[in-house]
């Protein structure tokens, strides 16, 4: 549109050129019911839930994910609330919805609301942590040497800060077995050791991690825990009740499939009084830590509502289906990856070490250009590693994937194998 055509629109319709026509998306299907044995049709009903062109495959969804259906139409119906009418007296009810998101999560989570922050993403949750809890000279906190920056760069600046000590467990490749890490905590743990803070799924590699028993010893020697559930939350069917972290962090973006810049901080009824609140402004949330530490100002109450449609959709599906049919495209394309002449696969093929990351080496290709011949000529998005430490190409399937897209992948990386790129 051209400037002069969209003066004569503005003079014509006021403000009307700003109003959203009806949502496509808004009117799809309903989801149909979960069968006992979800065959292919209905991850298909799953898939027409997302606005994504039915030719995207997308396999990233360690880095970003789409927003359902419901999730944006409730997003979109609130903010447009909101905008026609920000007086106090019609927000009100948006505080209303923000705690009931706040109760959503503590079911799914399995733990109760007064443990629950809603915050902006998981580096926000773990940086609450590393900055809340008092540590001095002399402290020292075990870290896993593959983890977010979040969750290590975080750490070793405030090290620098305050004097404390970062020990790394190495985390060798391939995955050496979930008794080796509990050994390895066990046996780097001594009297000055306050904290252990690890990844429950490598964001490189998919390595998962033993947490509830890495947690036990944590709990065992009187040290605090924290659990980045970045590549976690919204995979698999966490249950922090049984897990018993001090501290888990999430994001809203990533596998929950939610609105962008919203995500949770759990803290442990037991862990409370020992962590201080480091952000301090207006609104915080109504009930248990939140009170004191979700005082973040103004917030985007209509993405925080449509965070807990996000968790509805979900638990309509199903949680441990959701797991189980992420699991099952994710050994789907490491089988068709093995396969292929000369890709080397850093993943660990062993299912029980793993959810649903894989990443790769595609022999002497170019890994750039490769991600950009999938993405521009194949349509299939995914992300990439650079550097010395297992360099390639990594693919993160979910449960809105499809096994013709695995297939479409497997295809497209065997073809530019064979032909170049």
């Amino acid at each position: 549109m051209n400037r002069r055509d969209f003066a004569r629109l503005l003079a014509i319709g006021g403000a009307a050129p700003f109003l959203t026509p009806e949502l496509a998306w808004a009117n799809n299907a309903k989801l149909p019911p979960t069968p006992s044995v979800p065959d292919e049709k209905f991850w298909m009903s799953v898939r027409d839930q997302f606005v994504m062109p039915k030719e995207l495959a997308m396999l990233n969804a360690a880095n970003l994910c789409p927003s359902s259906g419901p999730v944006l139409e409730t997003m979109y119906r609130l903010t447009k609330d909101m905008d026609q009418d920000p007086s106090q007296d019609n927000r009100a009810k948006l505080a209303d919805g923000r705690e009931n998101t706040r109760t959503l999560l503590a079911q799914f989570l399995r733990v109760t609301s007064e443990e629950i922050v809603i915050t902006r993403n998981t580096s926000e949750s773990n940086n609450l942590v590393s900055n809340g809890i008092d540590l001095k000279a002399g402290d020292e906190v075990l870290l896993t040497a593959d983890n977010h920056p979040s969750n290590h760069t975080a750490w070793q600046e405030k090290a620098k800060r305050f004097g404390f000590t970062v020990k790394d467990i190495p985390t060798p490749n391939p995955h050496p077995g979930m008794e080796h890490y509990v050994d390895a905590f066990a046996k780097a743990i001594t009297p000055r050791t306050k904290v252990i803070s690890f990844t429950h799924q490598t964001s490189t590699v998919g390595d998962l991690f033993p947490a509830k028993e890495i947690c036990r010893v944590a709990r065992e020697h009187g040290i605090l825990s924290l659990v980045d559930g970045a590549q976690s939350f919204g995979l698999m069917d966490v249950d922090l009740g049984d897990m018993q972290p001090d501290f888990y962090s999430g994001s809203a973006h990533k596998w929950i499939c939610g609105p962008k810049e919203n995500g949770v901080l759990y803290i442990n009824k037991t862990a409370q009084a020992k962590i201080w609140a480091t952000i301090f402004s207006a609104y915080p949330g109504r009930v248990g830590v939140s009170k004191t530490f979700e005082g973040f100002g103004q917030r985007d109450e209509p993405a925080m509502i449509a965070f807990g449609e996000a968790l509805t959709f979900q638990t309509k599906i199903g949680r441990a289906q959701i797991e189980k049919r992420s699991r099952e495209l994710t050994q789907a394309l490491m089988a068709g990856l093995k396969k292929i002449d000369d890709v080397k696969i850093w993943t660990s093929p062993n299912p029980s070490l793993g959810v649903a990351i894989v990443s790769f080496l595609p022999g002497s290709l170019d890994i750039r250009k490769l991600a950009t011949a999938l993405y521009q000529k194949d349509h299939i998005g995914c992300a990439t590693r650079g550097g010395q430490d297992r360099p390639g190409i990594r693919l993160s399937p979910h449960f809105y994937n499809t096994h013709a897209d695995i297939d479409r992948t497997i295809a497209a990386v065997k073809k530019y194998m064979t032909t170049g790129v």
